[in-house]
């Protein structure tokens, strides 16, 4: 039990110390070149495909996983959304036990 106290609090200090590293979104509500905006469905879509996007993302330099030319907080809520779902079942179908 205290093992895991120490971990919990050791996690939450490390989750603080790198939200540090955050920066503002200075391209918020600011079209991209094609004059499109990623909204609600947009980041929904892309919080479901995140793993294909980081894998991508790793490949090529034209593959981002986060789309920074967005509407703000209803892209952020569709991308987290999107991520429960994604990494949400993938979590839960691992922890199923067979009976």
């Amino acid at each position: 039990m205290k093992k895991q106290i120490i971990f919990l609090v050791l996690f939450c200090v490390g989750l603080v110390m790198l939200s540090g590293c955050a920066g503002q979104n200075t391209v918020t509500d600011v079209p991209d070149p094609d004059g499109d905006l990623a909204g609600f469905w947009s980041g929904l879509w892309h919080g479901i495909i995140i793993y294909f996007s980081f894998i991508g993302s790793l490949f090529s330099d034209n593959i981002s996983v986060y789309a920074v030319h967005n509407t703000g907080e209803w892209y952020d809520f569709g991308f987290l959304l999107g991520l429960g779902i994604s990494v949400g079942s993938s979590v839960s179908s691992s922890t199923r036990s067979s009976s």
